[in-house]
């Protein structure tokens, strides 16, 4: 699959499912200018510490695997078959 094409469709399920809103990432614009981070390392450790934890930002990405690969993948097949 083309790399623009599953960019599009994280980007796509991201927004649809609401993973990447602010009550399930946090405020992160501004939780960065609090931070003011030197490294990704030092970001990542603040985040983690501050904002959200590890074990909270993998099960988002459970979810959208969840997502993609059962809702998504359903739909684009129904569509390839014309499903009801």
């Amino acid at each position: 699959m083309h790399t623009l094409l599953k960019k599009w469709i994280l980007n796509s399920t991201m927004n649809r499912f609401q993973l990447n809103f602010k009550r399930n990432v946090g405020a992160v614009s501004e939780e960065i200018r609090k931070c003011s981070p030197k490294t990704i390392k030092e970001w990542e450790e603040y985040y983690f510490r501050n904002v959200r934890t590890k074990e909270h930002i993998r099960g988002l990405g459970r979810k959208l695997y969840i997502k993609i690969t059962e809702v998504v993948s359903a739909e684009v097949e129904c569509e390839d078959s014309a499903c009801p």
